[in-house]
């Protein structure tokens, strides 16, 4: 039950607390714990551990849930310490995360990571270059590599080779696999990353992407890989387990190249061709990860509005959100969810505090990345009495 307060509060944000379907999920409420690099796997092997399992336990009081971004092969790492997805060991350790999410009620899916050129080949295995759809440096991401037990450093990403054709298509297979390991380890679907500059994003991007083959030039050339991988991984597990992220970016602001670097010159036609990719597929969802920053641009409206009727999966919404604005967007049915990423860190009972108008803890930016359970599962949840 509510006090007449916190009634009033839930009011306000009820349309955030509606169930709705994704796939073959009923969800309980539209709220979204994404995907978060947290950098905690066990070394050597970057295995996922008991204390990940109770990180994602935590916050299993989401609609909908993403792990943070796990790599479908060695060559996919770009930072120390991120956990993988294409070994036993990977899917025994993740059995412990979504047996402790089962356990609570959440529905959660892996999100299926290669970083591509945003890599150093200190992670790369033999210390090769990092892969890419052509050999042109990502200069203004970072990569993280370790430089000692427990202690790393920003670097700059290596010079990458470009793929060959065999290798692409080893690629889409290795995409394919990675998502039959997250169905073993008990993952109820997965998600592509193919955002935030990352591999299946360089391929998309006319400035990553040079190539002069049937992988490069026009919008249907560089979305080529995205779709090989949807349809690898449709028929390897089923269109309904599955989504894809996105950033489309819509200015080009140093913060802009700074975050990503792949700034498009028509942001707006290359996305809704590769959500009609989605669609064609009939995959699960499509979610949106704007940018962040202070005065960082909105989506166009137009842009929100044509997803919204090109689309018909489920649409979630990333970024500067309050619940105040993410319960609109989906009054105003723009989005179907909305995912809070900081705030969830801070407040493993998000939805708890939203709901009753609970004040948030604050995030200790300092423990974002690597380290122990201290910023990780320390957070206190509310203790007043409803």
């Amino acid at each position: 039950s509510y006090d007449d307060h916190s009634w009033k509060i839930l009011m306000n944000h009820k349309a955030l607390f509606e169930p709705t379907q994704l796939g073959p999920y009923t969800l309980k409420n539209r709220i979204v714990f994404p995907p978060l690099t947290r950098q905690r796997s066990e070394q050597p092997g970057n295995v996922p551990t008991d204390l990940m399992a109770e990180y994602y336990r935590q916050r299993a009081g989401a609609g909908f849930m993403i792990t943070e971004g796990t790599q479908i092969e060695p060559r996919g790492q770009g930072y120390a310490w991120t956990p993988g997805i294409y070994t036993e060991q990977h899917i025994e350790g993740w059995k412990k995360v979504t047996r402790a999410v089962h356990a609570e009620g959440g529905i959660i899916f892996a999100q299926l990571w290669h970083v591509g050129r945003v890599s150093h080949s200190a992670l790369q295995p033999e210390e090769s270059a990092p892969v890419a759809p052509s050999a042109i440096q990502a200069e203004q991401a970072k990569a993280f590599i370790e430089t000692g037990p427990g202690t790393g450093t920003l670097v700059t990403p290596s010079i990458p080779r470009e793929l060959t054709r065999s290798e692409i298509k080893d690629l889409v297979n290795l995409y394919a696999q990675a998502a039959k390991n997250a169905i073993s380890a008990g993952f109820d679907g997965v998600e592509i990353h193919a955002a935030n500059g990352y591999l299946v994003n360089q391929f998309i991007s006319e400035h990553a992407n040079q190539r002069k083959d049937e992988y490069g030039g026009s919008i249907e050339n560089r979305l080529r890989f995205l779709d090989e991988i949807v349809q690898a991984i449709t028929h390897a597990i089923g269109p309904e387990r599955l989504g894809v992220r996105f950033t489309p970016l819509f200015s080009s602001t140093d913060e802009d190249r700074v975050y990503i670097g792949l700034v498009e010159s028509d942001p707006h036609k290359t996305y809704v061709e590769a959500v009609k990719i989605l669609e064609n597929a009939g995959v699960a969802y499509v979610s949106i990860a704007e940018a962040d920053w202070e005065n960082a641009p909105d989506l166009p409206e137009a842009f929100r509005r044509e997803i919204r009727a090109i689309f018909s999966g489920r649409i979630i919404y990333a970024g500067r959100y309050t619940a105040e604005r993410g319960a609109r967007m989906v009054e105003e049915q723009l989005a179907d969810l909305i995912a809070f990423g900081r705030p969830f860190i801070a407040n493993p009972d998000l939805p708890e505090r939203i709901a009753n108008g609970w004040a948030f803890n604050d995030l200790n930016a300092a423990t974002l990345y690597g380290g122990t359970g201290e910023g990780f599962t320390d957070y206190p949840v509310y203790n007043a009495q409803r």
